[in-house]
């Protein structure tokens, strides 16, 4: 009788054979994904090339606008969205778990994240590109460093939030199972508060992909301390265009935009869309699923199982590593005096620090322009706050009810995703020939029409976490309500309202953020000899940007801060807290 090995090590010994195996039963489907990767890595490596090129900051930030150069173009700005996008992937799990797993820390970070989000990108620009060009010294590294940092911090924020929400209203079952199966922090976070949060992961990361897209003329053609400095892609090609006035070259820059856009999200979006939908808390199948060809593809494949196997050992020696981390055993209860002393201890190190950064900043603009700076961005404030409340109300009015329509029908979806990504990644600057010809043409103060612009930047927040959450409703609510005969007022009452209100929160707050943030943009127009100027906090911002005014610019960008924190606790937050504590499925 032959000898056979049983066990571990007959597993182990057996995935060579398992792996040759699979790749003796290649097909055509295989050597298709094979060659797709091999051409994608081909192309990032050769498009990568162009960011060690030597720089000098004295050159000239001319940009070749011949239409023949846009698809090299096209791949500079891709590279740079997705070092940006995988940048904020990690910030987010790090941020967010941090946030949501420490009481006193969360104290701190969520009301830093308001802050963060208010900056404008502009405001980051100004200190990351002489830090950057710092850093790396003659090389063209420094300048798209600089442009990455500008686009992850119009992604991180918006799918923070998000994950944050998503960690703090997990289902509570899951997380008592957790704790009774005493999984290791680290098997928790993979195995349970990761994919709990997936579907809202998903959409934010759509959007705030979005998001980058919206400033990418800022963050590729840099005008700081009036110095001009600009890169390879997209945006900074449609800034010269629009700089020069010439509507040819911006129509290929708008083509351009649109043909990325789409094929970004049949690629890479439609089909993590489609495989978020396995993370669905829910008892029964739904009917309608959403499809995607690409993702089709690759389980026709046998490169992912393969790339499991061979992957395997590390996520196993991961997990066997992390277990210094401890087990998901936190007690229930706490001794209450000695938390009130954790308390009070860590609220005077953190106020005092604190303290100290605001007495140094108060020095400083002491010193060089005087407190009375704040005077002007104060009141120039109340003009921007009045149009990101009224942007807020109307985009509630308009997006909700579609994006509950859009989340309910998954036949639905995959003909609105691609229409939403590209108006939701529509820079505002591609419309300034259009909006420049229609304010002087109709008499429109840019003081009114501004907040058009503004909600080219913000409004989606809205629609894409409504339409997260109402895909995160379970199939089976939704049966229950037909069979019950509940519709109209009293089916959005009591199932879709509370369903979607958590996800509704989150893109209320970062639609808020994100309206400050577009303001910048969209209270300067220019194109061509013409610019229009409206009153409020975002001009004040730009401009004092352009000509390097720092104390202006501090002063600008604490107010805009000031009144963002101000928005969302007075409002926000206290939506927040009575989602965690009613509206949590």
């Amino acid at each position: 009788m032959p000898f056979r090995t049983t066990g571990p090590a007959a597993s182990r010994a057996s995935l060579p054979s398992r792996a040759a195996g699979r790749l003796a039963r290649t097909t055509w489907v295989d050597l298709v994904v094979a060659a797709a990767v091999l051409v994608l890595l081909y192309l990032t490596l050769r498009v990568g090339q162009g960011t060690t090129v030597r720089f000098s900051t004295s050159q000239s930030a001319k940009v070749d606008t011949d239409p023949a150069r846009l698809p090299y173009d096209a791949a500079r700005s891709l590279l740079r969205m997705f070092v940006a996008l995988a940048a904020s992937v990690v910030f987010t799990f790090v941020y967010a778990y941090t946030a949501a797993r420490s009481r006193r820390l969360e104290r701190i970070l969520i009301p830093a994240l308001d802050i963060l989000q208010s900056v404008p990108v502009l405001g980051f620009l100004t200190v990351a590109v002489s830090g950057f060009i710092a850093l790396f010294p003659g090389s063209m590294l420094g300048l798209e460093c600089a442009s990455i940092f500008a686009i992850f911090t119009s992604q991180a924020w918006n799918m923070t939030f998000g994950f944050y929400y998503s960690l703090t209203a997990m289902p509570r079952e899951l997380d008592e199972l957790s704790r009774s199966l005493r999984f290791t922090r680290w098997m928790r976070f993979w195995k349970v508060e990761l994919p709990s949060g997936a579907i809202s992961l998903v959409w934010n990361g759509m959007m705030s992909f979005g998001g980058g897209w919206f400033f990418l003329v800022a963050s590729e053609a840099i005008s700081v301390n009036n110095k001009d400095y600009a890169l390879p892609g997209v945006g900074s090609y449609a800034g010269a265009a629009i700089a020069d006035g010439d509507l040819g070259k911006v129509g290929w820059a708008i083509l351009t935009m649109a043909v990325m856009v789409i094929g970004v999200n049949f690629l890479f979006w439609r089909p993590l869309t489609a495989w978020a939908e396995k993370f669905k808390n829910e008892q029964s199948e739904a009917t309608e699923v959403q499809r995607s060809y690409v993702l089709d593809l690759l389980r026709r494949s046998h490169w992912p199982r393969l790339l499991g196997y061979v992957l395997r050992p590390v996520g196993r020696g991961l997990g066997r590593a992390a277990r210094i981390l401890g087990t998901d055993d936190r007690p229930l209860t706490h001794d209450p005096a000695r938390q009130r002393t954790g308390d009070i201890a860590f609220a005077v190190v953190a106020g005092g620090l604190i303290l100290w950064g605001l007495a140094g900043l108060a020095e400083y603009l002491h010193d060089t322009s005087g407190l009375g700076v704040f005077g002007e961005p104060l009141l120039l404030g109340l003009a921007t706050l009045g149009r990101v409340l009224l942007l807020v109300a109307a985009a509630t009015v308009v997006w909700v009810p579609i994006g509950v329509r859009i989340g309910f029908s998954p036949k639905l979806t995959r003909i609105a995703q691609p229409v939403i990504q590209v108006l939701a990644s529509f820079p505002a600057n591609f419309l300034f020939p259009l909006a420049v010809w229609f304010f002087l043409r109709t008499g429109l103060s840019i003081d009114v029409g501004g907040i058009l612009l503004m909600a080219l930047g913000a409004q989606w927040y809205i629609l894409f976490n409504t339409i997260a959450g109402a895909m995160s409703i379970p199939t089976d609510l939704r049966e229950a309500m037909d069979d019950l005969g509940v519709h109209g007022w009293q089916r959005w009452r009591r199932l879709i309202l509370p369903g979607i209100f958590p996800s509704y929160v989150t893109g209320g707050i970062t639609a808020s953020g994100g309206a400050w943030n577009a303001s910048i943009v969209a209270e300067v127009v220019t194109f061509g000899g013409t610019t229009l100027t409206a009153t409020g906090l975002g001009a004040y911002i730009a401009q004092a940007t352009a000509a390097g005014d720092f104390p202006r610019l501090i002063a600008g960008v604490a107010v805009m801060s000031l009144y963002v924190v101000a928005l969302n606790r007075l409002l926000w937050r206290r939506l927040y807290r009575l989602a965690e504590t009613r509206y949590t499925l």
